[in-house]
């Protein structure tokens, strides 16, 4: 019709822009894990770094590693040291008892870690289980706490301390990667965590009834099995 307007035919409709707006969504949140994740591994070969910077440094500052390089410096260049004091070197080393072997310092091991695995929870709860597992290793702190959740705004409570893994839901999933299982997704990623930090149980957190402090303190079902439907 002349003067009238014309509808565009083809390209994105409203729903592909959506779906095209939620993939990457999900890859930003997969990707925002992965450089969390990298930087906490940064974060402890650092302590190690630091710890052996501080041994290193001690070890420089003892008498008797300046001994050791004085002896050395007279052993490559013996002339260029006075032969009474090379003497004095030798007789108060050869008069010195064996000293007691220094005990080795040995690196602290990390405490054991342990999977909450936190599905279908929305913000709210999460953060409230976020909290109830800080309070709960403030007053016994025996483990590491790392959440797994499906929840997209997880990043929100990374202030918190813990270790947060994130993992789209079910339904987010399907919908994107039809072609491979949820569970078994969940399967390895439960399996890779579980190695990578070391973990000793896995607690299924009921989206239903989420443990309280009492429950967490109760070391007796530190495995106790929630539900895992996704609606």
């Amino acid at each position: 019709m002349a003067g009238g307007l014309h509808r565009p035919t083809g390209g994105c409709t409203v729903t592909d822009s959506g779906e095209e707006m939620q993939a990457l969504v999900v890859r930003l949140r997969t990707v925002e894990q992965e450089r969390d994740a990298w930087r906490t591994r940064c974060a402890g070969l650092a302590g190690e770094r630091d710890s052996e910077r501080e041994q290193a440094r001690r070890l420089r500052g003892s008498g008797s590693y300046r001994l050791g390089r004085t002896l050395v410096s007279f052993a490559r260049e013996p002339l260029q040291g006075p032969p009474r004091l090379i003497r004095r070197l030798v007789g108060r080393i050869r008069r010195r008892p064996d000293a007691p072997a220094r005990r080795t310092r040995t690196a602290k091991r990390p405490l054991p870690a342990r999977l909450y695995v936190a599905m279908g929870l929305d913000l709210p709860a999460l953060r409230e289980l976020v909290q109830t597992l800080r309070r709960r290793l403030t007053v016994e702190p025996d483990h590491r706490a790392v959440v797994l959740t499906d929840n997209p705004e997880f990043s929100l409570l990374r202030k918190a301390g813990l270790i947060l893994e994130y993992l789209p839901d079910r339904s987010t999933w399907e919908r994107h990667r039809p072609d491979r299982a949820w569970d078994e997704v969940l399967a390895g990623r439960l399996s890779r965590l579980y190695a990578e930090h070391a973990a000793t149980h896995v607690v299924f957190v009921d989206p239903e009834r989420p443990p309280a402090l009492t429950d967490l303190l109760d070391d007796t079902t530190p495995s106790a099995l929630g539900s895992l439907q996704q609606t």
